[in-house]
């Protein structure tokens, strides 16, 4: 068994660790060839972003958890009938949301706080980052699907060459052809482009996607997807939500300054969140596999060796992030009082880490096993929490400070709570979240 899962796992940490790395190297390109406000404008436009890698996340997701749990029944006809339903809401999702982005996202950027200079080139990166919303959902969308087919390499492969063609190409759109804000834009979707290629070569030649696929316009399969795939979406988005969240109330507080030392802090503990996020993410095909099996002792098993995994790795990145918090503010091209400011808030957040390790984990515990409301009640309440903590609670009191601290606060009770309703889901042997596939 701790073959199997970490044939899973480690692909899956892999693969999300270099979805943070590349974040760095962007931020790094924007940094040094900009300035910090242009690094401060992708942290406040980047949600806009998250939130439509978050909708291929969340649909791949969504539909691939029902994928495992059918491959567990052995129900090969509604395993090919949830394949063919998640292609085509990816399509369909990719297509909307685009014409949705473009007419509201001038609205979003001031709500989100950009003002100014600001603005001006948050505006220009998420224009272009706009239209290429059906490259990014569909590329974040074929990798659980891929991943639950027992294709977690080639999952890591496709992932790692879509990091790897937009530092190239950052490289080559700022720092090469000075195209600034633009180029960030283009090299992100290009980026994810080419990321399909591995994912959709893998279900052509392994699962002769034309022929096994079936699209069926069947209601009850498409509210199930749609149903568990509230959780993974707000778990992906959870993280650009808390930097909204955080971002316009350090502005308010802290100025563009707290505004800079927060963009270099989101950064690099985007890394530790996207690890820990690869080990739930790694696991969920056991888990659900076993789950639709009803082999229950297997999905506990699965559940403490991710819990473990993840206390181990976060436990790490606390050390490393404290540090190294005054190479990293040099790093993105802070000076002075940034460089000081960096080191002064890193410790908020690193300490957090050891929370979110068993809030995230448990998450992806429950939406594999289609406990819908325990995840839910997770993820959005860590949102609700952090919005209370960060706007009306800390603040008024103890000002920027208040902000950084509403962090490991509100983690820390959600992993407490992430504990209560694991004791209730193990004891209630009739959770209405149990999935009944026919």
């Amino acid at each position: 068994m701790n073959r199997e899962f970490f044939k899973f796992v480690i692909p899956s940490m892999i693969a999300f660790s270099f979805s943070g790395i590349y974040s760095i190297v962007d931020g790094w390109f924007v940094g040094n060839y900009l300035n910090e406000t242009g690094l401060a404008a992708i942290n406040v436009a980047y949600p806009i972003t998250a939130f439509i890698l978050a909708t291929g996340t969340a649909l791949g997701m969504g539909g691939s958890i029902f994928i495992s749990i059918s491959r567990g029944k052995g129900a090969s006809e509604d395993q090919r009938v949830y394949l063919g339903i998640t292609l085509a809401l990816l399509l369909v999702a990719g297509i909307v949301e685009m014409l949705l982005m473009y007419a509201v996202f001038p609205t979003v950027l001031r709500f989100f706080g950009a003002y100014g200079e600001l603005f001006t080139l948050g505006e220009e990166y998420i224009r272009w980052i706009i239209f290429g919303t059906l490259f990014q959902i569909i590329g974040s969308g074929l990798v659980p699907v891929v991943r639950n087919y027992d294709g977690a390499h080639i999952a890591m492969i496709s992932m790692i060459t879509g990091f790897m063609v937009n530092v190239v190409l950052d490289w080559v759109f700022i720092a090469l052809f000075g195209w600034g804000m633009m180029g960030a834009a283009l090299a992100t979707v290009l980026g994810q482009g080419c990321s399909i290629v591995p994912s959709l070569a893998f279900l052509i030649k392994k699962k002769k996607l034309v022929g096994y696929a079936r699209f069926r316009g069947d209601i009850k399969k498409i509210r199930e997807i749609l149903a568990v795939a509230v959780s993974p979406f707000g778990l992906t988005f959870a993280g650009s939500v808390v930097m909204i969240i955080i971002n316009k109330n350090a502005i308010i507080h802290g100025g563009e300054r707290a505004a800079a030392c927060y963009a270099v802090i989101s950064y690099v503990t985007y890394i530790v969140q996207m690890l820990i996020q690869g080990i739930g993410d790694g696991s969920q095909p056991l888990i659900s596999r076993y789950f639709g099996a009803d082999r229950q002792d297997m999905v506990k098993r699965l559940r403490n060796m991710a819990f473990i995994t993840a206390e181990i790795t976060a436990a790490v990145s606390v050390i490393l992030l404290i540090a190294g918090s005054e190479a990293v503010s040099v790093f993105f091209g802070m000076s002075g009082q940034g460089v000081s400011d960096v080191e002064a808030t890193m410790p908020y957040f690193a300490a957090g880490m050891i929370f979110m390790a068993i809030e995230r984990v448990m998450t992806s515990v429950f939406y594999a096993m289609d406990r819908n409301g325990y995840a839910y009640t997770l993820i959005y309440g860590e949102l609700i929490l952090m919005g209370i903590l960060a706007t009306v609670v800390l603040p008024p009191f103890m000002g920027v400070t208040g902000v950084w601290l509403s962090v490991p606060v509100a983690q820390a009770v959600l992993a407490v709570l992430s504990v209560l309703l694991l004791r209730k889901s193990v004891g209630n042997a009739g959770d209405p979240g149990r999935v009944t596939l026919r």
